[in-house]
């Protein structure tokens, strides 16, 4: 199986990519994001966890987390942030390995794992090819402020919480940059789908695919029967 990272800033359109990937190409997304929420869900593991280190008063009226408040919390503030990544880093790898081995179990050829956190968090070693949606750094601020509404400062405590994008597009094999139309970041999404669904597997990846880990279990078995029973005949 062929495990695609994909990653990028805040702002960058990662989203919007991985979107055009899931509905516009088929291909299966494990969505790091969408898992991150999921575990901040009232009385879920994750959600008391991070309720132990800030407290209450990260809460809606109804309970649940507040994530604006919390998000101007954790941003403004590195020590926070690690906490916040300590206690829901552990739930969010349980999940996303999950994903990926079900993935597995089916015989998917292609997965694409989205990690805003991919380098940070070292998964991309175990990614390849390994794909950053870019766009310059002023277009990424602008974009931010515009759309969730921020000031400057926030919008910056924000993108300087992560890596660059300048730093990541030097460390992609693949870079899909953002900053002009939607119609051309799509055709840089056709284009690296094309690539990534067409290109023969590696020898890792075959290695780590079913069917040749199903290979290695029958030969092995087979080996064991065979052993057996001609030891059975020699006794």
């Amino acid at each position: 199986m062929r495990v695609v990272g994909l990653t990028g800033g805040i702002a960058s359109g990662k989203s919007t990519v991985s979107k055009e990937l899931r509905d516009g190409s088929g291909l299966p997304v494990v969505d790091a994001d969408k898992i991150a929420r999921a575990a901040l869900r009232k009385n879920t593991p994750g959600y008391k966890r991070v309720l132990k280190i800030f407290g209450k008063g990260i809460l809606l009226p109804d309970g649940n987390v507040d994530r604006e408040k919390l998000g101007n919390i954790v941003f403004a503030d590195p020590a926070q942030r690690k906490l916040l990544d300590r206690a829901l880093g552990p739930v969010i790898a349980r999940t996303m390995l999950w994903d990926v081995l079900k993935h597995w179990i089916a015989g998917t050829p292609v997965l694409v794992l989205d990690v805003p956190l991919l380098f940070e968090t070292g998964m991309d070693r175990y990614t390849s090819p390994v794909v950053v949606v870019w766009v310059d750094a002023d277009t990424e601020e602008e974009r931010l402020i515009a759309r969730d509404g921020l000031s400057q400062e926030q919008a910056r405590n924000r993108i300087n919480s992560q890596r660059s994008l300048d730093w990541k597009r030097e460390k992609a094999d693949i870079v899909i940059d953002n900053s002009g139309s939607l119609e051309l970041t799509q055709q840089q999404i056709q284009e690296f789908v094309e690539k990534i669904t067409t290109a023969p597997l590696s020898w890792k990846e075959m290695l780590c695919s079913r069917n040749f880990v199903g290979s290695v279990v029958a030969v092995a078995i087979a080996s064991s029967l065979c052993w057996r029973l001609c030891s059975k005949r020699d006794a």
